[in-house]
């Protein structure tokens, strides 16, 4: 189970999130908007912890669900907590879309879509028969399966970790394109290398094997049998090693960045007002003159 302090999201988070929807300016709106939303309160973390023990509980029911054996034994008490479950998921995405000013806006984002989906398949299997449409049915239960992104919303390593990615798509995507040209320049010369007659059929074929080379894959179903193949082979798997290595430090370079960024914000924060947006340089605070931690 997560740590409380791992479930508080960052203060900047919270707040562009709440500009996002719409936060409501009193009433119990705003008060179930600080539970569900924001994590930095006592309700809205103990909230959070019950909703992740939730979606952990109602996937390892769906995965327990898919072994026959279980499910034959145990198929009333699965079935109970597959609608008690919905019934809970309902309840929050009713209760997220009642306490934003933009409803619709949450709706259609990310999380909204993954809530909907996370009681959405229940409800349609209830129409189906069984008899009839038994294929149907199983799709619509593997659905549920997604409830596991929902655990994205409340942990801040997640929201880190997309922004770090976000942030590096540029980047990642100049790296591919390097990739894409090295494994078709390697798999054009094993297609002339090796020929049809060593299983190396065609230049697409040769890319393939390229490919899961260079990922240090190899499922070895096509190897090459010439010296000059193989001597090609070896400097395409030692390539792959550094390859690999290049993603993973644009990921994590950007990660530290974000994090970095993260406890600037957050020591521009006054502890006793809570106003934000200071400048760097900034000592005291400018709402209510109260000394800033650094």
């Amino acid at each position: 189970m997560a740590s409380p302090d791992t479930l508080a999201l960052p203060a900047v988070q919270l707040e562009s999130e709440s500009l996002r929807f719409g936060k409501p300016d009193s009433g119990w709106r705003r008060l179930l908007h600080e539970i569900v939303f924001e994590s930095d309160t006592r309700t809205g973390r103990l909230f959070d912890i019950i909703l992740i023990a939730a979606i952990l509980a109602s996937v390892a029911a769906v995965m327990a669900d898919s072994v026959g054996s279980i499910a034959q034994r145990h198929k009333t008490l699965l079935d109970t907590l597959e609608w008690i479950f919905t019934a809970l998921f309902t309840l929050e995405y009713a209760a997220r879309l009642a306490c934003v000013q933009r409803p619709l806006s949450y709706a259609r984002s990310f999380f909204g879509v993954v809530d909907l989906i996370a009681v959405l398949p229940t409800y349609l299997a209830a129409f189906f028969p069984d008899a009839a449409l038994l294929i149907d049915v199983r799709i619509l239960r593997l659905l549920r399966i997604f409830r596991i992104f929902k655990l994205m919303a409340y942990l801040a390593e997640f929201r880190l970790l997309g922004e770090a990615m976000t942030a590096s798509t540029r980047k990642i995507m100049v790296f591919l394109s390097v990739v894409l040209m090295i494994v078709l320049i390697v798999g054009t010369l094993m297609y002339l290398i090796e020929g049809p007659q060593q299983g190396f059929t065609s230049i697409p074929t040769a890319i393939y094997w390229a490919i899961s080379t260079l990922t240090t894959v190899g499922y070895g179903d096509i190897v090459p049998r010439t010296d000059f193949g193989r001597a090609l082979a070896g400097i395409i798997m030692l390539l792959g090693w550094g390859i690999l290595a290049v993603p993973t430090g644009i990921v994590t370079a950007e990660m530290t960045a974000q994090r970095f960024r993260s406890h600037v914000a957050a020591s521009r924060r006054c502890l006793e007002c809570g106003s934000g947006d200071h400048e760097d340089d900034a000592g005291y605070c400018r709402k209510c003159g109260a000394r800033l931690e650094h």
